[in-house]
């Protein structure tokens, strides 16, 4: 059902059908919008789809494991945040932080997106029992620390799988965003040459249909201020990489989306289309920044942004 509807709303609807895209105002004020007013396609058309050849399949760590000889969009977002910093951590000098909602996330992102028989392969759920309370150990209990080593995987006690659950369960009910997630390829890697370095991305999903194209899955606490941390967190400058590395490497320039789901209740799931206008300017940020780090590699000047004195003129 929900694919149908996604297809009247997104694929469009004939302007004979019954079904217009959107219905404005009520009585004699009342306008139907159809695809084709906006330049959308209809639905009787069959949609075109893109080959996704060009995608290299690989574990995760063999992929982080290119990262010195290949850029990515996460690297390229702490060069542009701070060049001395992303520095200091391409020389190992700043470690990288784990943290439990990073293991929530990651573990989300292997249920939704690869699939329930994976999600069990990669990752131990629960933990030792106390014989004396039957009940299971603390988190932070030297027990529980010992059998979490001796599962030689990532683990996850049973609230955190409870959650992940929640989230994969939030994400299926989507009606849009099930249909995105229908078809395609999960964590499907792009590399190539792209604004004179080595780039690489491994995208959370590609949906071969046209008009369904990047799908970049993100965690949140909360939806309601999602809009702006999606401009904090440079995931505008990420998604914009993605498409220009799926450019170089296809010929086909995809549309983007972002599906966002809540890590607490009530576990809402929520799906941005990014405007091309948006995705063209950060791009060209992107490509500006790209040719700052060269020049930084050429001169050893690896600057903060903080340098200059900075005016605050208004309240």
């Amino acid at each position: 059902m929900c694919g149908s509807l996604l297809r009247r709303l997104i694929g469009g609807a004939r302007r004979d059908s019954a079904l217009p895209l959107l219905r404005l105002g009520q009585g004699p004020y009342c306008h139907d919008v159809y695809p084709e007013d906006i330049g959308m396609q209809s639905a009787t058309q069959t949609p075109a789809r893109i080959g996704l050849g060009f995608l290299v399949r690989e574990p995760a760590d063999v992929y982080h494991a290119k990262a010195k000889d290949f850029l990515s969009a996460h690297a390229l977002n702490e060069f542009r945040r701070c060049p001395l910093l992303y520095r200091k951590k391409e020389m190992g000098l700043v470690p990288e932080r784990d943290t439990a909602a990073y293991l929530v996330g990651r573990a989300a992102h292997t249920l939704i997106l690869e699939g329930r028989q994976r999600y069990e392969r990669e990752y131990a759920i629960g933990g030792p029992i106390n014989p004396k309370t039957s009940q299971p150990f603390g988190s932070q209990t030297k027990a529980f620390a010992e059998w979490a080593e001796r599962q030689g995987r990532p683990v996850l006690s049973d609230t955190q799988a409870a959650t992940v659950e929640q989230m994969a369960a939030a994400v299926h009910d989507h009606l849009f965003a099930c249909e995105l997630f229908a078809e395609g390829v999960a964590e499907g890697v792009a590399r190539c040459e792209y604004a004179g370095h080595r780039c690489q991305a491994r995208i959370d999903w590609i949906n071969p249909v046209e008009n369904r194209g990047i799908v970049d899955l993100k965690t949140a606490d909360e939806l309601d201020s999602f809009e702006m941390a999606i401009r904090a967190f440079g995931y505008l400058h990420q998604v914009a990489f993605y498409r220009a590395l799926v450019t170089e490497a296809s010929g086909h320039v995809l549309p983007v989306h972002i599906v966002a789901v809540e890590k607490r209740e009530p576990f809402r799931c929520g799906m941005w289309q990014i405007a091309p206008k948006v995705l063209d300017q950060a791009q060209r940020e992107c490509e500006e920044a790209m040719q700052d780090l060269k020049r930084c590699r050429e001169t050893g000047n690896w600057f903060t942004r903080f340098e200059t004195l900075r005016l605050i003129d208004r309240l």
